[in-house]
């Protein structure tokens, strides 16, 4: 069937006397009135001019995919009110050319999208559109909000030639991304060490695997950046086939390296007004590891090849966004290209929709239709769907925009290297998590860009950028990172437990006094932030031994403390006796461990290097003495720990429980 359907306007005399004469078309009252108006699913607030989307009965879709390209689609109503507006196109938002029947089945082949002369009144075409009698709903094209950045390009003379000690690769930049690993060194305002999202540590268990597939949803990903072109996702069959071909047959012509679903073409980065967003976003996620230049990436490899792989859904180029319908198209297609992470940061302004019944409008809204296919793709063997993830916003609200405010997605807000909120995030209802989003500072009047977040740009170049936006994939790269130890472990996730992981595997905050804001932002109350910054801080190491089943013990460095393990161990109200455990002088030495010893149900001890390993502690089940001979009682039990020490931390001595005066748990 031939997607685009046209109409002449050399017909528009017919086609208005049939409409004329259409039962539809005149109000019949009140009534009437109240059934047009909840076919609606949003307003024309921000929506493009020249085009409606519409969700069609099952006869009229069947009517429309059999149509082929001629002067009528065949239904009356439609091709009326074609003819009257000069409509040029009705084609349908998503692609029945792969994986058709499950699309059936979510009803996405209702939906298409109606495009007519810009200058036409939008909101007129909508109510007319919406007094056919086989339009079920009726949709604005909102465009998604494009991102307002501001990047500062790494002059090359500030990258380092040569490896720096205490990282665990050679990329060049690799120190200044004190985002992945904080030391408290960093030049910003009171910086403090482990404001991060504990990265090398998780690097020792796994750093990706190619057969995990991220799409980045965004401005175009500069695939030929050299950090980066090892870890795109190709199309071979488009790659080494004809150009202007759909070699592969998936209704995508060219999609190498993905698709433009702005420009309806190859991907780009060149054009006026693109920021070079989408390819720092991707940067964060999967650059190169290890290659002996530029940065790293969340889930970028060991330099062996096996980063996990990205491609880009280009929903912005040039500075205008698309949108909702080819936004959902752009969902839909990396579903069907692969992907088991997909990673925004875009959205509407926050309050703009303002709950999530009105962003589901009836679970018939055109985006909501493909995050729920996104969702339940299966694209991975040891994930079962797909998950998506948000940036929260920028504009400094108690609410997260949508669609990261949706209670089905993970909406990610933003901190600074001081460990605190930055000036710019959303925070509160909707948000989920935090990561390091980076900010600016003022010294001397000047601004100061080393607070921010460092990746790719296009032209094999680096920038600094910051933004809830820069959060976000570091929160999707976690997430690729915990499929492929998953998948090294032969652990199947649901999504549902994914997202768990992901969420409750977190440092906490406890914000106190107030921050200045670097710039002309005013000053922050910092215990305004409390219980909002989502479940906490984000911490690649903890979401990975969640995946394997592990209880992490978080330990303060250089400090001799006394740990309750009665808090580790089921609910955290068990009575136990703690015998005495093995520690390997592997993880003496690697936790620098100069005291340990077993009292009763806790553990003391000293720990003056930062780190993390495993352990294995040892307790009685029930009673005081394990039984045997002429002893009735317990029996032996043991149970894997990961020790992580970080800078920090604070233990509370009575409960062993983790605590802290202000900035994070």
């Amino acid at each position: 069937m031939n997607r685009t359907k046209l109409f002449f306007i050399a017909l528009a005399g017919l086609m208005a006397v049939a409409c004329a004469t259409d039962p539809v078309d005149e109000p019949k009252g009140a009534a009437e009135e109240a059934v047009v108006a909840k076919k609606f699913v949003n307003t024309s607030a921000n929506a493009i001019n020249g085009e409606l989307i519409i969700c069609v009965d099952e006869a009229t879709a069947e009517q429309l995919e059999s149509a082929e390209v001629t002067t009528r689609s065949g239904v009356t109503s439609l091709d009326a009110f074609a003819a009257e507006v000069g409509a040029t196109a009705i084609k349908p938002v998503f692609n029945l050319k792969v994986n058709a029947e499950r699309k059936r089945e979510l009803g996405m082949h209702l939906w298409y999208t109606v495009s007519f002369p810009a200058e036409e009144n939008l909101d007129e075409a909508a109510q007319r559109l919406a007094k056919c009698e086989v339009v079920e709903r009726v949709q604005f094209s909102t465009q998604i909000a494009t991102p307002k950045v501001t990047s500062t390009e790494i002059d090359p003379s500030q990258m380092a030639t040569t490896r720096a000690e205490g990282v665990p690769f050679d990329d060049t930049l690799l120190p200044r991304q004190w985002h992945y690993n904080n030391d408290g060194t960093v030049d910003f305002p009171e910086a403090k060490a482990g404001a991060d999202i504990n990265l090398f540590a998780a690097w020792e268990l796994t750093t990706g695997r190619p057969d995990v597939v991220v799409a980045i949803v965004d401005e175009g990903v500069c695939y030929t950046h050299k950090d980066l072109q090892a870890n795109m996702h190709v199309n071979e069959a488009e790659k080494y086939g004809v150009e202007g071909v759909d070699d592969d047959g998936n209704g995508y012509t060219d999609d190498v390296y993905g698709y433009n679903f702005v420009d309806n073409g190859r991907v780009t980065w060149t054009r006026n007004g693109d920021s070079g967003h989408g390819t720092h976003v991707a940067g964060t996620v999967a650059a190169v590891n290890n290659n002996g230049f530029g940065v790293a990436g969340v889930a970028g490899g060991s330099g062996n090849g096996d980063g996990v792989r990205i491609f880009s859904c280009q929903i912005i180029s040039g500075g205008n966004a698309a949108g909702v319908g080819a936004t959902a198209a752009a969902v839909e297609y990396a579903a069907d290209r692969g992907a088991c992470v997909l990673q925004n940061s875009w959205g509407f302004e926050a309050g703009q929709i303002a709950n999530d019944n009105m962003f589901e409008s009836g679970s018939t809204g055109v985006e909501w239709t493909a995050f729920k296919y996104f969702m339940e793709t299966k694209n991975h063997p040891n994930l079962e769907g797909g998950i998506i993830i948000f940036a929260a916003g920028n504009d400094g609200k108690a609410v997260a925009g949508y669609p990261a405010a949706y209670n089905k997605l993970i909406a990610v807000s933003a901190i600074a290297p001081d460990g605190n909120p930055t000036y710019y995030t959303c925070y509160d209802r909707g948000c989920n998590v935090s990561a390091p989003g980076g900010e600016y500072f003022l010294r001397n009047a000047a601004s100061v860009d080393s607070g921010c977040v460092a990746s790719t740009l296009p032209g094999d170049k680096y920038a600094f950028m910051q933004g809830t936006s820069m959060a976000c994939p570091h929160v999707s790269g976690i997430a690729a990172l915990a499929i492929s130890y998953a998948a090294d472990n032969g652990i199947v996730l649901t999504l549902p437990e994914l997202k768990d992981i992901i969420v409750s595997s977190v440092s906490g905050f406890k914000f106190e006094g107030t921050k200045a804001n670097y710039g002309t932002h005013g000053t922050m109350n910092l215990t305004t932030y409390n219980n909002k910054m989502g479940t906490g801080l984000i911490d690649a190491y903890r979401v990975l031994m969640a995946v394997r089943g592990t209880t992490c013990i978080p330990i303060p460095l250089g400090e001799q403390v006394i740990l309750d393990i009665n808090n580790f161990i089921g609910d955290g109200n068990l009575q136990i006796k703690m015998l005495e455990s093995e520690i390997s002088d592997e993880v003496k030495e690697k936790l620098g461990i100069t005291d340990c010893r077993f009292m009763g149900s806790k553990l003391l001890i000293t720990c003056t290097k930062p780190g993390s390993a495993v352990v294995k502690l040892k307790y009685v089940a029930g009673g005081s003495a394990v039984g045997g001979g002429q002893i009735t009682g317990g029996m032996e039990a043991e149970q894997e720990f990961a020790f992580v020490v970080r800078p920090g931390i604070k233990v509370d001595e009575g409960t062993g429980a983790p605590i802290v005066p202000g900035g994070w748990l």
